[in-house]
């Protein structure tokens, strides 16, 4: 067999694109972010609206996608998608962010949530069980602090992501068998708990919770803008209540991200043109049901202050204990554990090929754009595993997850109005697809992604402006590339 493969191989059908697509997206933000959201909205029926208008953000960017990606039915998805619309120098910009944070940061902090609950299951890799670090001294409590160190769960978290791109190095067939099973037991598992939340809870809070109809309030919050467990709810409403959506939404949208990632594979699928738009609309909209039929659960289940401060701060384990008794925390850390190792399968498997596209634009290591004998880009799933290893050990994933709500849907945006641009600019091409609802969804979610990004930045500007600040280092650096491609 020869050293490296010419070309990738058409391998993955309906089925399999569509578990990329709902198998990236479910990783562990449902089980976790709507406590957050609840903080910020504080009622039954804006904590559903979140997630209403994140779902039909999520749709409507998704069908709108599958226009493009029967234009150009080939890998690097999203990042060829802005560099024909606009220029180089914009694909670039979201590869590169694409790198340094959405995908490398998302596949860091999946890996650690699956640490964390197999800490339930076996405690040895709890966050707390530190193996090494350079110690600062007790703090008031009498708790060692560590200006750095490195835990069991970061070893973990870290050993999950290279095992997982290690077994993407063998061939796409792996990687589809993985992402397909384990997406397929977590959407059973959902749908089953869900069920079981409203047949076996001994004491339904519905009717209480939903007294709160869309009445807004928040917790009160200190001087540094952090919510005061135990506080007052104070009335929300006007533009306030837009910020606050807003600031809610950056935990459903984490939540309902990385639908794209099946673009990113293109060159993978069979009949592209036709399965990825395809793909895209099935897996949004099922993931969707999924996320809004799950908070439903939660309202039955737990009293809205349980789901703004739940047990353990893990609103689903809080939940499953309801259900199910002391076990349920130990049902949910199983649940979290194939979740999250699925997503990361997805995520890992997807990202190499935009760094593989970007190389053979001569945008990206050279050595990124080989595939090897069993026709991966091996070279651009090892970087990738090294960024995000690097951003485990870092700490800094929690942080870097609220810049990547605000870049993510800036790009989405960007790329949605791509759509106007290239119906302008190639008004003859092959589109085997048209976008649904063109103009008005395409408006609308346009519309929409901006006043998210704009309140976003009034609520959290220095998560906005270093997310924004990331992005901009890619403009010198596209420059240097371009430069290095000519001298080359």
């Amino acid at each position: 067999m020869a050293e490296h493969a010419s070309s990738f191989k058409p391998s993955l059908s309906l089925l399999d694109a569509t578990m990329v697509v709902a198998g990236s997206m479910i990783g562990s933000g449902i089980f976790i972010v709507s406590s957050d959201i609840t903080r910020n909205v504080g009622s039954a029926g804006w904590m559903i609206a979140v997630w209403l208008i994140t779902g039909f953000m999520t749709i409507t960017a998704a069908v709108s996608y599958g226009e493009l990606s029967g234009m150009y039915p080939k890998a690097g998805g999203q990042y060829v998608y802005l560099k024909e619309a606009f220029n180089p120098l914009a694909g670039f910009l979201y590869g590169w962010s694409f790198f340094s944070v959405i995908q490398t940061a998302t596949i860091a902090a999946v890996a650690v949530a699956f640490s964390r609950y197999t800490a339930y299951l076996i405690p040895w890799f709890s966050e707390s069980h530190k193996l090494w670090g350079i110690e600062k001294g007790l703090n008031a409590q009498g708790v060692m602090e560590y200006s750095f160190s490195i835990s069991a769960a970061q070893l973990l978290a870290i050993a999950l992501i290279v095992f997982l791109t290690y077994t993407n190095t063998k061939g796409i067939k792996g990687g589809k068998i993985i992402q397909t099973s384990f997406t397929t037991v977590k959407l059973l598992s959902l749908f089953g708990l869900i069920i079981l939340g409203f047949l076996l809870v001994k004491e339904s809070f519905w009717a209480e919770n939903w007294q709160t109809g869309m009445n807004a309030t928040h917790l009160q919050q200190d001087a540094q803008g952090n919510f005061i467990k135990g506080g007052e709810w104070l009335p929300i409403g006007g533009t306030a209540l837009i910020g606050a959506i807003a600031a809610a939404m950056v935990g459903s949208i984490f939540s309902s991200d990385s639908w794209n990632n099946v673009t990113f594979i293109a060159g993978e699928i069979k009949n592209p043109k036709r399965n990825i738009g395809l793909s895209l609309f099935l897996g949004t909209l099922v993931v969707t049901i999924i996320y809004v039929t799950a908070n439903l659960m939660y309202l039955n289940v737990l009293p809205l202050e349980h789901i703004a401060y739940p047990e353990g701060e893990r609103v689903a384990v809080a939940a499953a204990t309801s259900i199910f008794g002391n076990v349920g925390a130990y049902v949910i850390a199983v649940m979290i554990m194939i979740s999250t190792f699925g997503c990361n399968n997805g995520l890992i498997l997807a990202g190499a090929r935009v760094y593989y596209t970007m190389a053979k634009d001569g945008l990206f290591f050279k050595q990124t754009g080989v595939l090897n004998k069993n026709a991966v880009p091996a070279f651009a799933l090892w970087i990738q595993c090294g960024m995000a290893s690097l951003l485990c050990l870092s700490g800094s994933y929690g942080d870097l997850l609220d810049m990547i709500a605000f870049v993510v849907v800036l790009f989405y945006a960007l790329t949605i109005l791509g759509i106007f641009i290239l119906r302008k600019k190639r008004p003859d091409a092959e589109r085997p697809y048209k976008a649904f609802g063109y103009p008005v969804l395409p408006i609308i979610y346009i519309i929409l992604a901006l006043t998210f990004c704009i309140f976003l930045i009034g609520m959290k500007p220095q998560y906005a402006g270093i997310g924004l600040a990331i992005v901009l280092i890619g403009v010198p650096l596209y420059y240097i590339a371009v430069r290095n491609k000519k001298v080359a």
